[in-house]
């Protein structure tokens, strides 16, 4: 009930008569309005069904008290602005009546008619801006559809949508995982947007971006002059995510000191600002992603097997792009529409010979890599029509380019273990998988490149 009907509806809760007068000409001062009156509080109930956007409350009626009218606006709707207009100049009254959800207290004196048309006039700028940001957030819900704003039809990413199907009917945490550049952050975004808390924030934090020495301060806040710099209190993410969602990107960066104080942050769902004693509750859905095997990280001691429970929650693990068959060709179709749409370019297509380039490259930088690929290819085609000589793959070494050098089979075997353990980030599970050879023969391998 955020929006505002149209014309403005507007109640006037008033028993005297020279007052309802002057409250009924202010509220009329605007043609956009519908001005209803009221002398008893009980009759303004009857008829908080039109949904009136503002309601002028006197606190002195002849049936109900002020507060107890007002409670019971908010009990049907607390988006209605109520502004209490009193013959009493009492500060204490005004204070417990802004507590319960008043929008305004007026008093009746001289200055009642200016007062009142200003808070009226403020009252709808507060409606109206409740209504954009709620249209706005339906509108970035809509752009993360998951399954329009994650392009594919693979197997692979089809487990993605089925696991994310699940993740969004409740408020379990998440941990992505996934090489970069897969789109880590476009599905935790898609989970909150099509979440019960999609109208609620989303805050993103890298946590590899920030310094260690200021990460405690950004995640929970700190109060003035609890370090030098900290010239005033500041709330930290956790806290302006408060009803949403907080995204922890690069969480196995984290260092250990800090994951000992996350770890008990989640458990208690309650926090300190630095330099403050205050404790400060909060309720937030928490994802978090990585491309680290955080399972490695634990048994390798940089990540606390605590913590590592505690966020494992839905694990998630994004598909590398060269894994997801002919998602490549449906994504760059996706991504070439909206670069020729943004930079006014027409229609520009893809060859059959530039699908086939595309199709037999394997993307170590996913999907992130083939934006930029696809881009630089819709500027530098002719006739709005991408060839393969369009295409640029400038990768960081050339693939094979090894081969050129005159190595022992030993030195190469060497050469391609390193290669692979880079790329999956020392995963050896996974590296053995992929050469279809066993763990032991890998340890060896290492354990005989150490010995040189």
């Amino acid at each position: 009930m955020s929006y505002i009907p149209d014309p403005v509806k507007i109640f006037v809760v008033e028993d005297d008569p020279l007052y309802m007068k002057l409250v009924n000409y202010v509220a009329e001062l605007n043609p956009d309005h519908v001005v209803r009156t009221f002398t008893s509080g009980r009759e303004c109930l009857e008829h908080l069904h039109e949904n009136p956007t503002v309601v002028t409350l006197d606190y002195s009626l002849p049936d109900m008290s002020g507060e107890e009218v007002l409670t019971k606006i908010k009990e049907y709707n607390s988006e209605i602005n109520v502004i209490i207009v009193s013959s009493q100049e009492n500060i204490n009254t005004a204070v417990q009546l802004l507590k319960v959800g008043a929008y305004d207290y007026i008093t009746k004196d001289d200055e009642t008619r200016e007062r009142l048309l200003n808070a009226i006039n403020k009252a709808k700028k507060n409606v109206n801006l409740k209504r954009q940001i709620s249209e706005l957030r339906e509108e970035i819900g809509q752009k993360y559809d998951f399954q329009k704003s994650i392009i594919g039809e693979s197997a692979a990413i089809q487990k993605v949508f089925k696991l994310m199907s699940k993740a969004i009917k409740t408020n379990i945490t998440v941990s992505i995982t996934g090489e970069t550049g897969t789109g880590k952050e476009v599905v935790a975004k898609a989970i909150h947007y099509n979440s019960p808390k999609k109208q609620r924030p989303f805050v993103a934090v890298n946590i590899a971006a920030i310094p260690d020495s200021l990460i405690e301060s950004e995640l929970f806040g700190h109060e003035k002059g609890s370090f030098t710099g900290a010239v005033a209190r500041r709330k930290g993410k956790f806290e302006e995510a408060d009803g949403g969602t907080i995204f922890l990107d690069k969480i196995g960066e984290m260092d250990l000191n800090l994951q000992a104080k996350l770890l008990r942050v989640l458990q208690e769902r309650e926090l300190t600002r630095v330099g403050g004693n205050d404790i400060v509750k909060f309720d937030v859905r928490v994802i978090v992603a990585t491309h680290r095997n955080l399972a490695e990280e634990v048994k390798a001691g940089n990540f606390r097997e605590d913590l590592f429970y505690r966020l494992l929650g839905i694990p998630i693990e994004l598909p590398a792009l060269r894994d997801r068959d002919k998602d490549i060709l449906l994504i760059a179709k996706a991504l070439l529409g909206t670069f020729a749409k943004e930079n006014n370019l027409g229609k520009v297509n893809l060859s059959k010979e530039a699908q086939t380039k595309l199709m037999s490259y394997s993307f170590p930088g996913n999907v992130r890599e083939l934006k930029s690929i696809i881009e630089l290819a819709a500027v530098m085609c002719e006739e709005n029509v991408i060839n393969v000589e369009d295409i640029s793959f400038n990768t960081l070494q050339k693939e094979g380019e090894f081969l050129f050098q005159e190595m022992t089979l030993k030195e190469y075997t060497f050469k391609i273990i390193r290669h692979f353990l880079e790329k999956y980030d020392d995963n050896v599970i996974k590296v053995a998988q992929k050469l279809d050879i066993g763990k032991s023969s890998i340890y060896r391998y290492l354990k005989e490149m150490e010995e040189g």
